[in-house]
């Protein structure tokens, strides 16, 4: 029997042990934190060995295979012990990926990836096809494989998810763009970090189809420092395209799978520019599915986003409140920014990750932003990035007075804006805990007073 350790015992890591098992492995979990209790009642049941609290080196370096989760890095002194002597360390979906027989979608990009993949799903599961949705979002797949498999598979990766694969071969692959992120984790080199999400296509053959973002420029470096097999299509907001999709005018236009469909802009129940960039990657993909002209549309009419991303929470005196606190780098942000005319009052700040804010200069000056709330422990950098660009400028470690301060500054028809350009964790547990805190601030206001 093939003995596997499992670093991690999250939502992935639950999964792949699950699989595992039923698979006839020899599974052991190991989590250096607290597992939580409903998982530890799902291990037992199933009766796998666990451990929490530590790592037991010698036994998890005798297994055959470790699956880590994506949240552990590469330089981790267990991981770097394990490819030391040679035991291999993979991904959950990597090792879910031996055991499905769908066809699987996958979506990789620094902006964009979850929207594109939660409409990808959409699309497909409104047109009636069998598909299931996994990765970096959702479920476990490896969890969901031990109960059904499905003809599709839409699956989110991230780069450090990619990292893991050896094998994983998807029958079509998105990258939606590449900008700077996480580049502690890739030894502040951008082009280690491009080389991770061009690891994505790396199994795919001639049979397949990779689909880009043709004004991206770090996404075509990508392409010329590790070229693919796949079949390239591309998606572009300026000029037309034989193979993908792009904007002409109000529509849609998307070619692919020796068809093409039209889609008016006003069909789509996201708004803005980037969404636009994600209604034509999902497209795309749903017409190489199979999907016709009318089960696309009928699919973006219906479809709604991810919370935490370009959410409305309420409109109140005329003031929409829109909470993208998903929103935690500077390319994430201009997109925010970019989605309204309207006047705004923006909430930003947090954990900087080395952000370049004067991307944003043009997206708030002339009065377009009244008002920035720097909402964080440490606001100098954002404070001296905007004087002088913006009339007002506040700051507070309290979302609840970052709210009311919103309703204050703004105005019938204005628009008061979370996109925190930043990471989350110095006030709050993770963007969704912020997202959650800013909904329950918003919620709880109350009319102004009229005079």
């Amino acid at each position: 029997m093939k003995q596997l350790a499992i670093l991690g015992a999250g939502e992935s890591g639950l999964g792949a042990a699950l699989l595992a098992k039923r698979e006839g492995y020899g599974v052991w979990v190991s989590d250096l934190g607290t597992i939580a209790a409903e998982r530890k009642e799902a291990l037992q049941r199933a009766g796998i060995g666990f451990e929490e609290g530590m790592h037991d080196e010698k036994k998890i370096l005798s297994c055959d295979l470790i699956i880590k989760s994506p949240g552990i890095p590469d330089k981790a002194p267990l991981v770097k012990k394990a490819h030391e002597e040679g035991v291999p360390v993979i991904d959950e979906l990597e090792f879910a990926s031996r055991f499905s027989s769908g066809k699987v979608i996958a979506i990789t990009g620094t902006n964009g990836k979850t929207t594109t993949t939660l409409l990808t799903y959409h699309l497909l599961k409104e047109a009636g096809l069998d598909v299931g949705l996994a990765g970096n979002v959702g479920k476990s797949w490896a969890g969901q494989l031990v109960e059904k498999d499905h003809a599709w598979w839409v699956i989110e990766t991230s780069s450090f998810q990619i990292d893991g694969f050896e094998c994983f071969r998807p029958h079509i692959a998105m990258l939606t763009n590449i900008t700077p992120d996480h580049l502690d984790r890739y030894e502040y080199q951008l082009d280690n970090y491009i080389l991770s999400k061009m690891n994505l296509f790396k199994m795919m053959t001639s049979r397949d189809k990779a689909i880009f973002y043709k004004e991206d420029p770090l996404s075509q470096k990508g392409i010329q420092m590790k070229s693919s097999k796949a079949s390239a299509y591309w998606i572009s907001l300026q000029e037309k395209q034989e193979k993908g999709g792009y904007l002409d005018g109000d529509f849609l236009k998307i070619k692919a799978a020796h068809k093409s469909v039209k889609v008016p802009v006003n069909a789509l129940s996201i708004q803005g520019k980037h969404n636009i960039l994600n209604a034509l990657f999902a497209g795309t993909a749903a017409l190489m599915a199979g999907l016709t002209e009318e089960q696309m549309i009928e699919g973006f009419k219906t479809f709604k986003n991810a919370p935490h991303r370009m959410e409305l929470i309420r409109t109140l005196d005329g003031v929409r409140f829109v909470n993208d606190s998903k929103g935690t780098n500077v390319e994430s942000t201009y997109y925010a920014l970019g989605s309204y005319t309207d006047p705004m009052v923006w909430i930003a700040g947090g954990v900087d990750k080395g952000n370049d804010y004067s991307v944003l200069n043009d997206l708030v000056r002339d009065g377009k932003v009244k008002a920035l709330i720097c909402l964080g422990t440490d606001n100098e950098k954002l404070k001296k990035a905007f004087s002088g660009l913006i009339a007002e400028i506040r700051e507070t470690q309290d979302i609840r007075e970052a709210v009311s301060w919103g309703q204050e500054l703004a105005t019938e028809g204005e628009v008061v804006l979370l996109s925190p350009a930043c990471a989350s964790f110095d006030l709050f547990r993770n963007y969704e805990d912020r997202g959650e805190q800013f909904r329950a601030a918003v919620l709880g206001l109350k009319q102004k007073q009229s005079v």
